[in-house]
């Protein structure tokens, strides 16, 4: 059997493993709105996707992933709840690294439920995990985007600050570098500096040059002097804050170390409890919790629109290899798409094609 054979060959007894669990199988177009997916993944997206043109129907990606349109299919009418797989190719752009596939197939267990997140969680991993089942040497990581959005959205500061933040969350180095800023361990940028400094000395009767209208500077301008004025974060959020992201831990151990941080940073409070009702519900599933591994800040620079529990499988031996499997909750997303209706929602995916690199058959 060729490659490509063994790969759709395993990529459908893991769609027929979810449909035994109750999923529903579904298809989606491999053309998909650019528009709907910049807008959702950011800018930095072209740069990853393949973007190509239609007289009629505008920008268009070829499908980077599944989660997208099968959330948009369920807001338009799905069931509740409602259980999804799929099977399929998605398409990623690899300019960086040759050996990376910029082709794979993808399958999916999607499931959208209100009653109890935690127990949903634990059914997508545990599922997920039964499936690589027969693969030896996998790492299993948790963790919860959550918890990190809790604790910036608790930080003393202003709106904007938190804003900043939020929408960096997804890029470490560009948070790293905001946050020591925001804390008073760097100081503003010179450009910024300038342009504070440029506004007390040009007169009012300045002519207008650029593209930028006056309103615009004016506005620029007045956000930069709120900014400054605002006070550094305090010491000890900072320090908590910055302990938060350090943590990485077995489940166990994780939770005392989170705990002993909310006492500072009290807004995580709510997302702990839920990571301790997800803890119960995972060993209801037969999942080894005290081995299983909490990373607080694992996610960060490839799960974009996941606002909750995280999950991947990697091998370890296979450093090479991107990680056979991932997932995690996305309900911020289903507010996005839906038009005014929500429902939480968690999925996870497995590559067949790692599965056969490790040694599937």
């Amino acid at each position: 059997m060729g490659w490509r054979a063994a790969e759709l060959a395993r990529a459908a007894r893991l769609k027929a493993l979810f449909e035994t669990a109750g999923a529903k199988p579904v298809e989606t177009s491999v053309l998909q709105p650019a528009d709907l997916l910049l807008d959702l993944y950011g800018e930095d997206m072209r740069a990853r996707a393949y973007v190509t043109w239609d007289a009629l129907r505008g920008e268009l990606m070829l499908r980077p992933d599944f989660t997208v349109p099968v959330v948009q299919m369920h807001m338009e009418g799905g069931a509740d709840p409602a259980r999804y797989t799929y099977s399929g190719e998605v398409f990623r752009r690899q300019e960086q690294d040759p050996s990376r596939a910029n082709e794979y197939v993808q399958v999916g267990y999607e499931v959208f439920d209100r009653v109890n997140p935690a127990a949903a969680d634990a059914e997508v991993f545990a599922l997920i995990a039964h499936g690589l089942s027969e693969l030896s040497g996998l790492r299993a990581v948790t963790g919860d985007i959550g918890i990190l959005t809790a604790a910036v959205e608790g930080l003393e500061t202003s709106s904007a600050r938190k804003a900043a933040l939020m929408r960096h969350l997804w890029r470490p180095r560009r948070f790293r570098a905001l946050l020591d800023r925001y804390s008073g361990k760097t100081p503003m940028p010179p450009s910024r500096t300038a342009l504070l400094q440029a506004a007390t000395t040009v007169p009012a009767t300045a002519p207008e040059i650029g593209r930028r209208q006056l309103v615009e500077v004016e506005s620029r301008i007045e956000t930069l002097k709120i900014d400054s004025a605002t006070p550094p974060i305090g010491g000890a959020a900072l320090s908590a804050l910055n302990a938060l992201l350090a943590v990485r831990e077995t489940m166990p151990f994780a939770m005392e170390q989170l705990r002993d941080i909310a006492i500072d940073l009290p807004a995580i409070s709510p997302a702990l409890d839920r990571l301790e009702a997800r803890v119960a519900a995972l060993r209801t599933r037969g999942v080894d919790v005290d081995r299983l591994e909490f990373e607080a800040s694992y996610g960060r620079t490839s799960m974009e629109y996941y606002d909750g529990f995280v999950f991947g499988f990697v091998a370890e031996a296979r450093p090479d290899l991107p990680p056979v499997a991932t997932g995690g909750r996305y309900d911020a997303l289903t507010r996005r798409l839906g038009q005014g209706a929500e429902i939480p929602a968690v999925g996870g995916v497995i590559r067949p094609g790692v599965m056969l690199e490790l040694g599937a058959v």
